[in-house]
């Protein structure tokens, strides 16, 4: 069945995906905010607010919220990208109205009270440390920094310790009240709902929200170099990436397919070549993040000391490589994988909201699973050996943490991508 869509006269957008054998269903609010629309002295406040949205409202304090929805059998959750924050509820079918209620109100009634913020910052900052004992953490905010330097889309999610500390309660307010407007917002809900009684109660409950709100967002500007800190490890860590495509792009899905048959899996080049009959690491793969304006390809390895010289000669030389023997069963493994992954994601209810959410935000309009399986069909070996070289070719990032003595400079890694 095709989602069903539906905007209010506020600009609030619902939009539903009945799965007749289920009896739950996964309910949230997207919310088209995220880090990169933080201004510099607030980084982190999208984050801190995602937080306090769920520490009280004017009807429920934070326990009372946690309750309503887990004496149900229910749950909430939510989370911050660099572009949008999701609040969501995973409910029985029947508590449908109690996951509306509770999301209208802590989006639109929540007090930000001075008590619940300062234990919610010291939480928060309990957080930013364990991402900083997490090698894997810092090695990918290093890499979004050095993609993205002096600019919002290159700064940490989570936010600077120092600002987290001082940032007012005012500021947290006002941030929502600048941003959560019902034009920037869609109610997304998959599993056994019906579209029309959803649509009145969010009606309903969505009665306070501002039309509209700022979309002003600092464009994103990739620039690429080199980035390395030296720390007391066990592995060196690096991500080498490359500027890519955007959500929208036509080639999208040839990005996808390159980076599924070069990283993304057992059989996939890298892993063959570096993890197996090199045994010069336990993981590695590669990654596509796709944004408004902006994407970005990129491999991250883990290694030890000795064995980094070899390894980055070695991961140029797999680069190199594919632009020039991406092979047709390469693509058709590629093509099946990502087709897997959509299918297989979409018999969850909760992964079915966050697509049709994400897709309306991105193209408005409904998400429809024969139309991607059919765009990935589509790949070709040409498209895919053509978007190899509209990402290899462009100024890399190099990101380096760890023992990083023995890794060659950053111009050695250009020239041998360049080769």
């Amino acid at each position: 069945m095709s989602p069903q869509i539906t905007r209010l006269d506020n600009g609030l957008q619902i939009v539903t995906d009945h799965m007749a054998a289920v009896d739950t269903v996964t309910l949230g609010v997207w919310v088209d905010v995220g880090t990169r629309h933080e201004p510099a002295p607030l980084n982190g406040v999208a984050h801190l607010l995602e937080h306090m949205a769920f520490k009280g409202t004017k009807r429920r304090d934070a326990r009372a919220i946690a309750e309503s929805i887990e004496n149900v059998g229910g749950h909430l959750n939510a989370y911050t990208s660099r572009e949008n924050t999701a609040y969501y509820a995973k409910v029985l079918a029947p508590d449908v109205p109690l996951a509306v209620d509770i999301l209208a109100d802590i989006l639109q009634h929540s007090t930000f009270d001075p008590v619940e913020l300062d234990r919610e910052r010291t939480v928060i900052l309990q957080e930013i440390g364990q991402a900083l004992d997490t090698p894997d953490d810092v090695i990918f905010d290093n890499f979004q920094a050095c993609a993205y330097p002096d600019q919002a889309m290159g700064r940490p999610v989570l936010g600077e310790s120092e600002i987290i500390r001082t940032v007012p309660r005012q500021a947290i307010a006002d941030y929502m009240a600048g941003h959560y407007s019902a034009d920037r917002m869609i109610v997304s809900a998959a599993g056994k709902i019906d579209h029309d009684h959803l649509v009145g109660l969010a009606a309903a409950a969505f009665d306070s929200l501002p039309a509209r709100a700022s979309r002003d967002v600092e464009a994103a500007s990739y620039r690429g170099g080199d980035r390395r800190e030296e720390k007391d490890l066990e592995q060196v860590h690096i991500v080498l990436g490359f500027p890519a495509v955007t959500h929208a792009d036509p080639d999208y899905h040839a990005a996808s397919a390159f980076s599924a048959l070069l990283g993304g899996g057992m059989s996939s080049r890298l892993f063959q070549e570096i993890r197996e009959k090199r045994g010069l690491v336990y993981s590695v793969y590669s990654f596509l993040s796709a944004y408004d304006d902006t994407g970005i390809f990129g491999i991250y390895a883990g290694t030890g000391e000795d064995e980094v010289a070899e390894l980055l000669p070695v991961l140029c030389d797999e680069l190199l490589r594919s632009l020039e023997s991406v092979t047709e069963a390469e693509v058709a493994r590629a093509r099946a994988q990502l087709k897997a992954g959509l299918l297989m994601g979409l018999e969850s209810t909760s992964a079915r909201a966050e697509h049709h959410a994400n897709y309306l935000s991105i193209f408005g309009r409904g998400f429809e699973t024969a139309e991607i399986v059919a765009q990935i069909d589509a790949v070709t070996r040409e498209s895919v050996t053509a978007m190899a070289r509209r990402i290899l070719t462009a100024p890399p990032s190099f990101t380096a943490l760890g023992p990083i003595g023995r890794i060659e400079s950053y111009d050695r890694i250009v020239s041998r991508l360049h080769a």
